[in-house]
Formats: structure tokens, C-alpha cells, sequence
């Protein structure tokens, strides 16, 4: 038999060896058509649970349609990756990746098995950021009354770092509370995110609660929001509302997108209201919600995306 023959009858053997896919299951249906796989990819990936080869990285690098992202010498496999960083079960991330949802450095990944390196490749699902590296940390914190933002201080007060425990990472807070503000604030080890979200360029909005003397007039909101003038220059509110009125108290909420000292304490005190509480309850995308005060929790990888697009990252 000649080296054609041969191979052919080879190839016959290793293919007379490949069970052929099963139907979908009623679940896998339901789950393929949530992400809108085509049918050659439903059937591919059928094929590879089928014949075990789910965790086989050498089969799966060969499988799926061909792109011409060069795999990273030693990388970790695309759906590892997407997983380990919040974004589903790996059989799900199979799945984002067989509809096209998943980018590596803006192009358009669709092998199960794509090798890629976390640390220095942007990843995006359904064109949003996630955190592909191990090593960064992002934290919602519920900064309490009478703490100082700052990781130490030279006159033994309590600052945000008694907060956060025993942690190896070398945290930055994003922007600043004052000493007597509470509420939301994001710590991360991301030095690039967390410079954005703070430099006034990218006017990344931040909503505030604050108590403050009643009753409040009709045009307050107007006022605020056509500018105020301090005297390092005028001050502008996006938004404003009246939470509730009772008597002499009233609670506002007021957003704004710049970030100098003390500067909803002075425009509400230069029109008239001054603040005898105050509470921050989100920054851009970011909801404080229930947290208590004092308590960190991590932030979701949808949440992280949100960040990443509010900074253009």
C-alpha cells in the first residue's frame, strides 16, 4: 500500500473511532440558545464532552473555527481564564467563545483552546473588560464616620487600613472621604483604574446623600445644578433631588462628577443648606447598597467591566 493509501486508511480508522455526537440535551439546548451558538458549534462541543476530551488541552487547542490570534508560548487556555475570572463555569465560557462574544486584544476569538497570557492580554466578553489577572484586587468599602482616608497616620487615628484586615496586597484608595463623610469607597492594587477614576478628565459621576436644614426650596435643584460660585471657581451638580422633608431636617441627594475637597459640603453651605451628615452611595457604576459601615466586599466581574468602560480601559 502506497504512503496515500496508507494514510487514508489511517484517517478512516481514527475517524471510524469518533462516536458521533449526541443530541443536546434539554438543558445544553437551552444554555446553547441563551448565547446563540451556531450549529456547527453546538455539535463540536457535544463531540468533545462526548469523547472525554473536555479537559484535553492539546485536543481542544486544534478544535473550532481558525482566527489568527498566535497562541502564547506557556499561556493558559482561553476558558480557563474566563473563568477563574468570574465569568462563568468553563462549560460556559466554551460556549461564549463558540458564539463569538469573547475578544483577545480586539480580535475576535473563537477556539476553545486559544492560549493567551492574563497578565498582559486585554480579554473582553460582549465588549466589556474583565480582570484576567490573579494578582489584582478590587474592593467596594463602606468607609464609617470618624475614619481617615489614608493606609496610616502619624497621630494614631483610625484610618480605612484597620478596616481591611491582613492582606499581602498593597491597596490604593480611589479618590478620597472626608474624615466626618461616610460611605462608598474602591480599593484596588490596579494603579492604572484607580489614577482614572480620580483624575477629574474622565468625570467619573459620584452620588451623595446629605442631611441637611429644611425646608427645602422649590428652585434648589435649579440653582445647583446652573453652577455655584466658590471661591476657587464655580461648581456644578448634574443632578439633585429631595429624598424627604420633615420639619427642620431634610435629606437631598446630589451627583456631581468633580472631585474637589470638601465640594458638596460648600455648595450646599453656600446655598443655604449646610450638611450635618453626609453619605456617598455610589461612584460611576458602583452601588454601596447594604453594605455595613466598615465592611469590604469584592467587586463582581460585571462590576469591574463597568469600570474599565467608564475610564475607556
Amino acid at each position: 500500500m502506497n504512503a496515500r493509501g496508507r494514510s487514508a486508511s489511517g484517517n478512516q480508522q481514527r475517524t471510524a473511532r469518533l462516536p458521533p455526537p449526541a443530541p443536546l440535551a434539554a438543558g445544553e439546548q437551552r444554555g446553547a440558545e441563551a448565547v446563540q451558538l451556531s450549529p456547527e458549534a453546538k455539535v463540536r462541543l457535544r463531540a468533545l464532552r462526548s469523547m472525554g476530551f473536555e479537559d484535553d488541552d492539546d485536543f481542544a487547542a486544534d478544535e473550532g473555527e481558525r482566527d489568527d490570534l498566535t497562541d502564547v508560548p506557556g499561556g493558559v487556555r482561553l476558558q480557563k481564564v474566563l473563568a477563574a475570572a468570574g465569568v462563568g463555569s468553563r462549560r460556559h465560557c466554551e460556549e461564549l467563545i463558540g458564539a463569538g462574544r469573547v475578544e483577545v486584544d480586539g480580535q475576535v476569538v473563537r477556539r476553545f483552546g486559544a492560549r493567551v497570557d492574563p497578565e498582559t492580554q486585554v480579554i473582553r466578553v460582549d465588549g466589556k473588560r474583565i480582570p484576567a489577572r490573579q494578582d489584582v484586587v478590587y474592593l467596594a468599602f463602606n468607609k464609617p464616620r470618624g475614619v481617615l482616608t489614608a493606609m496610616s497616620d502619624d497621630r494614631g487615628r483610625k484610618t480605612i487600613v484597620d478596616f481591611l484586615g491582613d492582606r499581602a496586597e498593597r491597596l490604593f484608595h480611589v479618590g478620597r472621604l472626608d474624615y466626618d463623610t461616610e460611605g462608598l469607597m474602591l480599593l484596588t492594587n490596579d494603579g492604572e483604574l484607580a489614577h482614572r477614576l480620580a483624575h477629574p478628565s474622565y468625570e467619573v459621576s459620584k452620588t451623595y446623600w446629605a442631611e441637611v436644614p429644611g425646608p427645602i426650596p422649590r428652585d434648589l435643584g435649579r440653582r445647583l445644578q446652573a453652577g455655584v460660585e466658590l471661591e476657587d471657581g464655580v461648581a456644578t451638580a448634574d443632578k439633585f433631588r429631595v429624598l424627604e422633608q420633615a420639619g427642620a431636617r431634610a435629606m437631598v441627594e446630589i451627583t456631581l462628577h468633580e472631585g474637589r475637597k470638601h465640594i458638596v459640603r460648600r455648595m450646599l453651605a453656600e446655598v443655604g443648606h449646610p450638611v450635618s451628615r453626609l453619605l456617598r452611595t455610589t461612584v460611576g457604576p458602583i452601588k454601596l447598597g447594604s453594605l455595613r459601615p466598615g465592611a469590604t466586599r469584592d467587586l463582581t466581574t460585571r462590576e469591574i467591566g463597568e469600570l474599565y468602560a467608564a475610564v475607556g480601559l
